[in-house]
């Protein structure tokens, strides 16, 4: 083994902006290119709105307005504006703000120092102007290196505040964009947590009245089964109602925060509603049956709040404050007294809800012998499941790594043999269909126990209780780019939307993008998503490159296939429309053929263009794109009714 010399030259100190450029996992989790709304580029601008929502809490500023065009951001908000002697230090001095003292911002949701001085670093322009008492300075960066530093102040009319604008580097971000969807969902929960507040993104006003109870009504596409109840007191709020599904379905917030992981406060949530049904009620119902069908939200104040991770994301803090009382029991002690008193005073609410949790308990009782006999053979299949290739770090742990825990759910075993060999074992898992599972559309949750397959699935992502328990951060349905492939990751999909929609709501479920071609040369080899990356490469590569085709999984070798299951893994992430009923929207695609999806295929009917093998062309044949079509099955033709859609 070579030697290698440690010494004094060994030791490396990187300046503030070269460490987050370094590593800016460790500040804005992952890169992205905006297609995935927890891309680093919301991060960045969410860091920036943070600040916003600060002077607001603290009773300066009612609006903020933001301009985006894609790519570039501007916010200005009317708070107090940052003092202008300080604005070089607050924007490039890590550590450096006011959030230290607990005076200035008892809950704010940046303590740590670090927020725009990430955006600064992660940014080809950044720049930073506040407006104070009559007074502006301004600050131009580019990848945290200062432009141009105004060393005087400036006289202006503007009102007070600071605005910044920035453009994420796009050697960082590659090509990124921000979707509007994904801002416009942000700019809607910063408005529902701080009523009062006026948001306008490119124009559009956000303001909420009602706050969580305005978050649920324009996010549940069932119909509830009692009115929404809404609670608040000092530093909490929630609001929830019980809707006929299976699962459980949370939005959590700390200081403004959405913790999508949860948290001690949900947590405690989730405890303390058991608690005071069942004292209300009292019977000692199981907490699944309480809590099943249920949609809710938490919000609270915690001062000085520990998160798990520089994204905030979970919430690590078991005390309301230093010197305050733990998480669990106020939030425990608030249900006790508010919900208690709300269901004694609105009687036909809480019949309603008593008896949704009545109906969950006679369904869970009729499935316990199924249960037990599921169980068992669960149990015997531990040891003998070769279908199931598990990975070492699971979400469930306290590993700091598992957020990256990952189970790719394949079709078949030639599929699995090439991701199995290529994964990384540390936090991939794999899991191999036998073939098409069964159509679960109107079937109850017994048939999870009965059909061996699915209970195996359930088992191996550890949610027979609750989604708390799952063992995967990411499900990642990997089928082939064909019509079974399609359908049966339409199958898989009815399954979770089904009996788990908390696992899709709660962004776990995402299908797998491989690579439809491979065009190469004797020099380089470009992998091909669609038709426009091919187009790049035979252009890049110029005449006669030989073009591939890959019609299913089990013709990518190991060897390639590490370089789509690493890190530039491409996952489209399977989502809820927010107002799109689940029941409808299975109906109509799962259920029994009807004259209206017809309809619908006939409307979307289009044409699969394929390449014809590159090999079988006779030399010196210029037509690289001769084509072949192939028609999806129009309705006139006999179709399975679950193969239909």
């Amino acid at each position: 083994m070579a030697e290698h010399n440690y010494t004094a030259d060994s030791i490396k100190s990187l300046d503030w902006k070269e460490h987050i450029r370094l590593r800016p996992g460790m500040y804005i989790g992952k890169l992205g290119d905006g297609s995935s709304d927890d891309d680093g580029i919301y991060v960045l601008l969410k860091e920036v709105l943070d600040n916003c929502i600060d002077e607001f809490v603290m009773g300066f500023g009612k609006q903020i307005d933001i301009e985006c065009d894609g790519q570039n951001i501007k916010v200005r908000d009317h708070g107090r504006g940052i003092p202008l002697e300080k604005l070089l230090d607050c924007s490039s001095k890590i550590n450096t703000g006011a959030k230290y003292d607990s005076e200035a911002f008892k809950k704010s949701v940046g303590l740590n120092g670090v927020g725009i001085k990430a955006v600064n670093a992660l940014s080809t322009q950044f720049d930073i102007q506040s407006f104070r008492d009559g007074e502006t300075r301004r600050i131009e960066y580019s990848c945290g290196n200062p432009e141009h530093v105004d060393k005087r102040n400036k006289s202006t009319k503007e009102e007070n505040g600071t605005l910044i604008t920035f453009t994420p580097d796009v050697a960082m971000f590659k090509k990124f964009r921000f979707r509007n969807e994904f801002v416009e969902r942000m700019m809607r929960y910063y408005s529902y947590l701080n009523k009062g507040l006026t948001i306008r993104y490119n124009g559009k006003r956000f303001r909420s009245k009602d706050g969580l109870k305005d978050l649920l009504q324009e996010n549940l596409s069932e119909d509830p089964i009692y009115p929404f109840i809404h609670l608040e007191g000092n530093d909490i709020e929630v609001a929830f109602t019980h809707i006929d599904q299976y699962g459980e379905d949370y939005f959590s917030f700390v200081n403004g925060q959405h913790t999508t992981q949860g948290g001690t406060h949900q947590a405690a949530f989730r405890e303390g509603l058991v608690k005071t049904i069942r004292e209300f009620t009292k019977k000692n119902f199981d907490a699944p049956d309480i809590r099943g069908g249920l949609v809710a939200a938490i919000s609270v104040k915690v001062q000085e709040p520990v998160f798990e991770s520089q994204t905030k994301t979970k919430l690590g803090s078991l005390t309301m404050s230093p010197e305050g009382e733990t998480v669990r029991s106020f939030v425990g002690n608030f249900l006790k007294e508010k919900l208690d008193n709300y269901l004694h005073k609105n009687p036909d609410t809480a019949e309603a809800m008593h008896k949704k949790i009545q109906q969950s308990e006679r369904e869970r009782k009729e499935l316990k012998g199924i249960q037990k006999i599921a169980r068992e053979r669960a149990k015997k299949s531990k040891v003998h499941n070769k279908k199931l290739r598990d990975c070492r770090v699971h979400l469930n742990t306290k590993d700091k790594n598992r957020f990256k825990s990952t189970l790719f759910i394949t079709e078949g075993d030639s599929a699995s043999g090439s991701i199995t060999k290529a994964r990384d074992v540390q936090f991939q898992a794999v899991f191999s269909l036998k073939g098409k599972p069964l159509n679960s559309f109107g079937l109850t949750r017994k048939v999870v126990y009965e059909n061996e397959e699915f209970n195996l699935i359930q088992a191996a992502l550890g949610i027979e209780e609750d989604l708390e328990d799952l063992r995967y951060n990411q499900v990642v349905i990997a089928t082939d780019a064909d019509v079974d492939g399609m359908h049966i990751r339409l199958l898989l999909i009815t399954f979770f939307l089904q009996f788990f929609p908390e696992l899709i709501r709660q962004g776990h479920l995402f299908v797998l993008q491989t690579p439809l071609f491979r065009v190469r040369n004797k020099k380089n080899t470009f992998y091909c998503y669609d038709d426009t990356e091919r187009e790049a490469a035979i252009k890049t590569l110029g005449r006669n490159p030989e073009i591939t085709r890959f019609k299913g999984l089990g013709e990518i070798s190991p060897d390639e296939f590490k370089h789509f299951i690493g890190q530039d893994i491409r996952l489209d992430p399977v989502k809820i429309d927010a107002h799109e009923s689940i029941k409808e929207m299975l109906k109509f695609f799962m259920g029994k053929n009807t004259p209206e999806r017809q309809q619908y295929i006939i409307r979307n009917l289009r044409f699969d263009i394929d390449i014809v093998d590159e090999d079988k062309k006779t030399e010196g044949e210029d037509d690289l794109t001769e084509k072949k079509k192939k028609v999806i099955p129009s309705p006139n033709n006999e179709v399975k009714d679950d193969e239909a859609a």
